[in-house]
This record gives C-alpha cells, sequence and structure tokens, in this order.
C-alpha cells in the first residue's frame, strides 16, 4: 500500500512539476517588443507564438538536443520535488523516535528488564531503535564499551539519512548543468546560423539567444530551491542525530547501576 501511495504522489509531483514551469514560460514569453522598442499586447502575443514568443517555441524550437535537454530539465525538478518531500516525512521526530519506542524503553530501563526493553526495540524499528538496541547488545562489555556503540549505531544512522538526501543534492547540481549544457547548444546554433549568413535577421538571431538563455534559467529555478531544502533538511537530521545520541545515553545511564549475572554462562561449563 506505501508503495502505491508513493508511486500516486511521484505521478502527481512529475505533473505538477511540468505543468507549473509550463504556464510560467507562457505568461514571461507574451511579453514581446517590436521593432522600435515597444511592448505588444498580449493578444498579439499570442498571435505571434510562431516566432519564439510563447513556452511551445521555447522548448519545441531548440531542436532535438534542445528538447531532450528540456524534458531532461522536467525529470530532474519532478526527482528533486520527490525526494524533498520523501526526506521531509522521513525527518521527523515521530518517525524517527516514536512516542511508544521511548515510553517503552524507559519504562522496562526503569524495571532493569533489558530483555524487554530489546524487545521493544523490535517491536518498533526506528533509528532510535537500532541505536539504542546497539548499545544492549554491548551490556557486559562495560559502559565505555556501550558508549563506542551509540556513537557507531548514531554514525550509521545518520548516513543512512544522509545517502537519502544527497539524492536532492544531486538533482539540485544536476539543474545548472543542464541548463548550461542547452545554453551551449543554442549558442552553438546560432553562430551557426551567423557563420551561414543569417547575420541579416537580428530579431531571429535574438529569439534563438533567448531560447538558449531560458534553460539556464530552467536550471537555476530547479536547482536554487533544491541545495536550500537539502542544507535545510540536512541540519535538522543532524541535530535529531545528537538528540537521539543525547537521550539513548541518558537511558542507558541506568546500566550503570544494573548487574550482569555472569553465572547465567558459567553455569553449563561448571557441569
Amino acid at each position: 500500500m506505501n508503495k502505491i501511495k508513493k508511486s500516486l504522489m511521484a505521478m502527481s509531483i512529475l505533473v505538477g512539476t511540468c505543468v507549473a514551469p509550463m504556464a510560467a514560460l507562457q505568461s514571461f514569453g507574451q511579453e514581446i517588443t517590436d521593432a522600435s522598442g515597444n511592448v505588444v499586447d498580449t493578444n498579439a502575443a499570442k498571435s505571434q507564438s510562431s516566432s519564439g514568443g510563447g513556452f511551445y517555441e521555447i522548448v519545441f524550437g531548440s531542436g532535438i538536443v534542445g528538447m531532450l535537454l528540456w524534458f531532461a530539465l522536467f525529470g530532474d525538478g519532478a526527482l528533486a520535488l520527490y525526494f524533498a518531500i520523501d526526506s521531509a516525512i522521513l525527518i521527523q521526530n515521530d518517525k524517527l523516535m516514536p512516542k511508544k519506542l521511548m515510553d517503552g524503553v524507559q519504562g522496562a530501563m526503569m524495571e532493569g528488564d533489558v530483555v524487554k526493553a530489546m524487545e521493544i526495540c523490535d517491536q518498533n524499528p526506528s533509528a532510535m531503535a537500532s541505536i539504542v538496541k546497539a548499545a544492549f547488545q554491548h551490556i557486559e562489555e562495560g559502559f565505555e564499551a556501550i558508549q563506542e556503540a551509540v556513537t557507531a549505531a548514531s554514525d550509521l544512522e545518520q548516513e543512512k539519512i544522509q545517502q537519502r538526501l544527497n539524492w536532492i543534492s544531486v538533482c539540485g547540481n544536476l539543474g545548472p548543468s543542464l541548463g548550461l549544457l542547452g545554453t551551449v547548444q543554442g549558442m552553438i546554433l546560432t553562430f551557426q546560423a551567423l557563420a551561414s549568413g543569417g547575420a541579416g535577421d537580428a530579431a531571429a538571431l535574438a529569439n534563438s539567444i533567448g531560447q538558449a538563455l531560458w534553460t539556464t534559467a530552467a536550471g537555476l529555478i530547479v536547482s536554487i530551491p533544491s541545495i536550500s531544502i537539502f542544507y535545510s533538511l540536512r541540519n535538522k537530521a543532524n541535530r535529531l542525530i545528537l538528540k537521539m545520541t543525547a537521550m539513548t545515553m541518558e537511558i542507558l545511564n541506568g546500566l550503570r547501576n544494573v548487574a550482569v549475572d555472569p553465572g547465567a554462562e558459567e553455569a553449563p561449563a561448571e557441569a
């Protein structure tokens, strides 16, 4: 059921990411200037969409390579949005530190029942459960070993979260690269037109350059929010990991007074 929900969410994100830039670019492209530098009205702009004013011409008038780059930009934006939503849902107190887990482990530790605490961790899988369980697995090795286990488990959980966040950063870094590639491709076509004797049509050349620059703008539109969201979620994840580590050590302070009976393992050997 969760996979179906994620698939539906991805589809809605993809549609929204494609439709919103289309509408925005269409509205931007409606202001066209005439030969005297005056802005043509909206109705005239619609009639002149074939000369480069509308979004359709911006995307589909840039050649096969340009079209592929535009679709890559839309896909990059959709993936960035998907990973941002997925990570924002994951990096929450209720997801990383379920209240049921915390209450159960604290109650078990007040009773001095480590086995019960480990069972509660198994019943409530989460980052906090993994950290606490790693500490319980080294309970017979002393408190220093427990501290080392907690630190190692915290680093592991932090790396797991970071790996998911890195996809947002990847999408954010790809945006300007794809946009710049589209601009370079558009400039190449422009200079090829100049070399073939197309310098007389200045409006057409300006339109070609404008189409090329739109890809850079689209790449920055994808990149700036993605990078901002990445660092925001990364800092939030680091704060939660530190909080989980501190809370785990606070819970495990009670283990200083928990006596481990070595006779449970030595009894079979003596027999």
